[in-house]
């Protein structure tokens, strides 16, 4: 098959998905064309049948807002003329999805056929495209795709509840691939440099956004290195990095704490972790609770969205509601009190990320794709 994956090309997890996903199939033997504003942070381009297309939008004064879905649907439809591709894969609801359908449009005008998928991921839905702005255009992308997937039943259900959808919604969660993982190749992780011996070490890996509610991460953290050494490590950025420093100050914690900034080598990163924590005010899957638990890292997470479908409440880590810090705090104290526990949380996440492997997940996603092409 000839594949075009359009997507958003950042750190956040719709980017990281749709990216590996392209990759996999392209080692699949798939021509894989990867069509977005720049390129994606965990593509190489020197993979066999792997493309990247860029979109331009040219600067004219007279939008305020330079219009990316028509420079993205006269892209989409350049390359399915040049590549002659067989279908577009869109992540994110807006505005790929409707980029996407213009694109099909005006390609019928020539008798070019193709159909696309529509991945929706969570802020799409539930925080963005439920906005009275945009509400009947996600409704309208959505309706009008030839197959939609959500990468949890959570997000399903939102959707859903939010929008008048008469089209089926596959539930297809997202994945890891493990051999990435230096852990589970029996490499040994050096945490010397970045802990004493004697301390554990926490992660937290966002965008920094208020929905991760980081503030959240520094309170727990605090609670917890009183009653177990410890060090965190931030990995991300965004608009809360300087509230979060400064109350780090205030806690007089900091130089326990180490900024680490956005970074491709999440899985190495994980592999010196003890624990994660997760206390997001809404997470449609929670792909880096996944990522943790594949590096052997038990999560602290709240319960909302796909979060419980992930991280397994007693097993894999604890679930808590949304805000409430004491009990997070006191859940990380039990899982990390003395290494026995701690080994079995760290074993249990191991064994159920192995649920979401590539190798399970891939055939779901060509299943649809044989579905929308007969």
């Amino acid at each position: 098959m000839k594949i075009g994956i359009v997507l958003y090309p950042t750190f956040g997890g719709s980017g990281v998905v749709a990216t590996e996903l392209g990759l996999a199939l392209a080692n699949k033997g798939n021509e894989v064309h990867f069509i977005t504003y720049n390129q994606p942070v965990r593509l190489n381009l020197l993979t066999k049948n792997v493309f990247f297309h860029e979109v331009y939008v040219e600067e004219y004064p007279l939008f305020h807002y330079q219009p990316y879905e028509l420079a993205l649907s006269t892209k989409l439809v350049s390359i399915v003329e040049q590549y002659k591709l067989d279908l577009l894969h869109v992540h994110y609801a807006i505005p790929h999805a409707y980029a996407a359908y213009m694109a099909q449009k005006m390609l019928a005008e020539k008798n070019i056929i193709i159909p696309f998928v529509t991945t929706l991921h969570g802020t799409d839905i539930t925080l963005v495209g439920s906005h009275p702005s945009y509400k009947r255009a996600v409704e309208f992308s959505i309706n009008n795709s030839n197959a939609v997937t959500a990468v949890s039943n959570s997000l399903r259900n939102d959707t859903l509840r939010l929008f008048n959808i008469k089209k089926e919604i596959d539930v297809i969660y997202n994945f890891i691939d493990v051999n990435k993982y230096p852990i589970l190749n029996n490499k040994i992780c050096n945490r010397s440099s970045l802990a004493l011996k004697n301390e554990r070490i926490i992660t937290h890996i966002s965008n920094f956004r208020p929905v991760k509610r980081i503030h959240d991460v520094i309170k727990i953290f605090n609670k917890l290195q009183k009653k177990i050494p410890s060090r965190l490590l931030l990995v991300g950025d965004g608009p809360e990095r300087e509230s979060v420093d400064r109350l780090c100050t205030e806690l007089q914690i900091k130089d326990k704490i180490l900024f680490l900034g956005n970074s491709n080598d999440v899985n190495r990163i994980l592999c010196h972790s003890d624990l994660f924590i997760l206390p997001s005010q809404t997470e449609s899957f929670g792909l880096v609770a996944l990522e943790a638990m594949a590096a052997k890292t038990p999560v602290i997470s709240s319960n909302s969205g796909g979060l419980p479908e992930v991280n397994l409440n007693g097993i894999t880590g604890f679930l808590s509601n949304v805000g409430a810090i004491n009990e997070m705090s006191k859940n990380a104290i039990t899982i990390l009190k003395n290494d026995e526990t701690l080994e079995e949380f760290k074993l249990n996440a191991f064994k159920h990320s192995k649920n979401f492997t590539l190798e399970k997940i891939l055939p779901k996603y060509l299943r649809v794709y044989e579905r929308v092409l007969n």
